[in-house]
């Protein structure tokens, strides 16, 4: 079984829902759209293999794992609301699968909290957030392949544009206090995520 079926088998379970027939394979094919190139079935099977080592440490785990299938659901590099865009999709299954509302309301919230533009406070979103960015602790050779990834899926932006606010993003990561929330991801990546921002940052 693939890390892809093993979870969403999980997840389903874990919310006590019945997971849509075609809904797998469309999520699936999301993930494998051409223009992706970092947000692709790469970076979700990494996302779900380390969410499979820390699920233990959410309180919801269905739904951070089901907000994980869903953060990147939606990717148009020239749009601004793919994250709205992923979480209305994933609301509308929930809702014809028949979740509680407070299910709804909060897997809403854990893709939300995927646009890294605000701190998260509730522990489920630190932990979600926390594996979405783990590719900036990844080994230095993950990392530059990362690095040239997102390159490409921004290929139509001239160079001196791209590297200016490619740099500021990554600067503004490293300017935090912490990078991560959660101090399990603290002692794992933040200090290899140091040092891969500061190479080309």
């Amino acid at each position: 079984m693939s890390v892809f079926e093993e979870s969403w088998a999980q997840a389903w379970a874990d919310l006590g829902l019945a997971s849509p027939s075609d809904l797998f394979g469309q999520l699936l094919g999301a993930y494998s759209e051409p223009q992706r190139h970092y947000h692709s079935k790469q970076h979700l099977a990494e996302c779900l293999n380390v969410f499979g080592q820390v699920r233990h440490l959410a309180e919801h785990p269905g739904e951070v794992a089901i907000a994980l299938w869903f953060h990147d659901a939606v990717y148009d590099m020239r749009g601004k609301s793919n994250e709205q865009q992923s979480a209305d999709w994933a609301l509308r299954v929930l809702r014809h699968a028949n979740a509680d509302n407070n299910v709804q309301q909060r897997v809403e919230c854990l893709i939300l909290a995927t646009k890294h533009d605000a701190t998260p406070t509730d522990g489920d979103q630190q932990l979600l957030v926390d594996i979405d960015l783990c590719i900036l602790g990844a080994n230095p050779e993950r990392f530059a392949e990362y690095d040239r990834q997102v390159r490409a899926e921004y290929s139509w932006v001239p160079s001196f544009i791209y590297n200016m606010k490619r740099r500021g993003v990554l600067q503004a990561f490293l300017a935090r206090p912490n990078i991560y929330n959660t101090s399990h991801f603290r002692e794992r990546y933040e200090q290899q995520a140091r040092i891969n921002l500061a190479a080309v940052a």
